[in-house]
């Protein structure tokens, strides 16, 4: 059996909160293959490593701004309205839900350790540490978030990512990371400009017919969400040929997320989904916000 690639989703985000330096470490100390940076900018044109455009779910930017005088009309405050000098302000915080706790139980509690959002280049130099001093060789996933937005607001977030990128020797053919965006549109002019890049199309629905062979024009992979690569047959889970298709296409696979505290449809617990991930369907790898019990799963399925 081909064991998946293992990918820390925004770091061992099932323990510590998520794109924290802490999260990576634990990350890379369970094992990851890689790890993962969502990155948007600041006004002043830092890529940061965080998930979202805006800071209200995972920071306490709405204490430490108080009042409404910088957040926009729908009451949130955005990445790209602060400085990088006022993100560093803020602390990072465990993802809230609607009711401002976090947003699966049982997770870190919401509690202010200091920890801080850090910029694209402080991970990657966290990262190549990490390497040096361990030996081994944990890749990065980079994703390049809503580039339209950053676009409309006079901010070229893929210059910006590339150049952090080239800076550490990513965009070489060897190195071990991948790039991944939702927008076809801007991964088709990221090859055009780093031709050795290896990049990965992240799908928000199935894809539709032919959907994938124009993929395999310019990406090596696909980043579909795990249930929209099988369905319920009773009390069998099989494939839906999604997987069987992007591979006669030429594509990897790197489904999104497992959750052991969150299981998708038809799947009893996180074993039985490391099965469906590794036997069933054999992908090429997977994000997952718990990269030891991912690790060791895979090892005891071989």
């Amino acid at each position: 059996m081909k064991v998946p690639l293992v990918i820390a989703h925004r770091g061992a985000s099932g323990y510590l909160p998520e794109h924290s330096l802490p999260a990576k470490a634990l990350a890379y100390a369970q094992g990851a293959d890689y790890l993962e940076q969502d990155v948007v900018s600041t006004r002043d044109g830092v890529p940061i490593v965080f998930h979202d455009l805006t800071l209200d779910a995972t920071t306490d930017v709405g204490a430490h701004f108080p009042g409404c005088d910088r957040a926009r009309a729908d009451g949130l405050h955005y990445c790209i309205d602060f400085d990088f000098a006022e993100i560093r302000e803020l602390s990072l915080l465990e993802r809230s839900g609607e009711d401002g706790n976090p947003r699966f139980a049982g997770r870190f509690p919401r509690i202010d350790l200091g920890l801080r959002i850090p910029s694209l280049h402080e991970e990657l130099s966290f990262i190549r540490g990490l390497n040096q001093t361990s030996g081994r060789a944990v890749g990065v996933y980079p994703e390049i978030k809503h580039p339209e937005f950053h676009r409309q607001a006079g901010i070229e977030l893929t210059n910006l990512v590339l150049g952090v990128l080239d800076e550490f020797g990513y965009l070489q053919g060897d190195a071990q990371c991948f790039l991944q965006c939702f927008d076809a549109g801007e991964l088709r002019q990221v090859r055009a400009r780093a031709r050795d890049l290896s990049l990965i199309q992240l799908l928000s629905a199935a894809p539709g017919a032919g959907e994938l062979e124009r993929i395999a024009a310019y990406a090596q992979g696909v980043g579909p969400a795990l249930d929209d690569l099988y369905t319920v047959s009773g009390e069998q889970v099989v494939s839906n040929g999604v997987r069987e298709a992007a591979g006669q296409a030429g594509l990897l696979v790197h489904p999104y997320t497992l959750r052991e505290d969150a299981l998708p449809k038809g799947v009893a617990d996180f074993d039985a989904l490391l099965r469906l991930c590794a036997v069933t369907l054999a992908v090429d790898g997977v994000f997952t916000d718990f990269p030891d019990l991912a690790v060791d799963g895979f090892r005891q399925l071989r």
